[in-house]
């Protein structure tokens, strides 16, 4: 009787924890609906009832994935929510499915970096994740800080358009660390930053 009684409440315990970890999941999920997709993502499509047509794709430089049936799908400049919408559109559209009920999920993101080169202690390329994302006063800071020949009033900031074409900024870092500004140049994946040394 004993050992019923242990049984059963370890039962209840792990349907709990089961439960648990679905209302994560799903809340993850929605929060993640907003998302721009990006190159080099890794993303899990499902399609409700239709486990054969389930697959983890990865996006490839060109904004595309393939998927069963309905072939090659650019998803440039999307978010998830917008994919899910346009898969949708491709299944019932090209008469696929009845109803399809599609999900899209990010498995894995991108490996996002940025360039701090010039007057910085360690140049290089800087990780960072994208749910926490990256100034570029943190970027440097990240770089080992700028040294003692750095000129922070002149930062250059360069990166691609939607066109693909260079846009640099020249940035006032010093008074971004003296808080004299309130910008904060959140920075975007393969950003390049060139801190300057001074004319002495």
């Amino acid at each position: 009787m004993i050992y019923r009684k242990l049984l059963w409440v370890f039962f209840l315990a792990y349907a709990t924890a089961l439960q648990a970890a679905d209302g994560d999941s799903t809340a993850s999920a929605g929060e993640n609906d907003d998302y721009v997709i990006q190159s080099s993502d890794l993303l899990k499509v499902q399609i409700f009832q239709e486990d054969d047509l389930t697959r983890e794709v990865r996006v490839t430089q060109g904004y595309a994935i393939a998927l069963p049936l309905i072939g090659v799908v650019d998803v440039k400049n999307l978010t998830i929510r917008q994919a899910e919408e346009k898969i949708r559109s491709l299944y019932y559209d090209g008469e696929f499915l009845a109803n399809p009920q599609v999900n899209v999920g990010v498995v894995e993101y991108a490996k996002r970096t940025v360039s701090v080169l010039g007057a910085v202690n360690n140049p290089g390329a800087i990780s960072f994740p994208l749910e926490e994302g990256m100034t570029i006063v943190e970027a440097i800071t990240r770089a080992g800080g700028h040294n003692r020949y750095a000129d922070l009033r002149k930062v250059q900031l360069s990166r691609k358009d939607a066109n693909g074409e260079t846009v640099s900024n020249s940035i006032n870092v010093k008074d971004l660390m003296d808080g004299s500004s309130k910008e904060q140049w959140p920075l975007q994946r393969d950003d390049v930053i060139f801190v300057p040394e001074r004319i002495l």
